[in-house]
């Protein structure tokens, strides 16, 4: 019976290991000016998400030409040790070049 329970609780692991991505693109070009966060602090399983990326300092009226939104390896590794109360997630922006 502890075979088919450690075989069973690893293929949980494995399967619900995926990294997750997410990429909105504006349409607008990119420049070179980016923001990353790489330790947003989200919490509860992620049911309170991060505060708002302040793009407006970096980017001015220029706008945002992409937002990429990631948990990472490291990411999930802090959730897992915590139980999923601090749940941390990667926030990547783009600036928009000039008009």
């Amino acid at each position: 019976m502890r075979p088919i329970a450690a075989i069973a609780c690893a293929a949980l692991l494995v399967s619900t290991a995926a990294c997750f991505h997410a990429t909105i693109e504006t349409g607008l070009a990119p420049s070179a000016t980016v923001i990353e966060k790489p330790f947003a602090s989200g919490w509860i399983f992620g049911l309170i998400p991060p505060d708002p990326v302040d793009t407006k300092a970096k980017c001015g009226a220029r706008g945002v030409s992409k937002v990429e939104t990631q948990h990472s390896f490291v990411n999930m590794l802090v959730a897992f040790v915590t139980f999923d109360i601090y749940t941390p997630i990667s926030i990547t922006v783009t600036c928009a070049a000039g008009k």
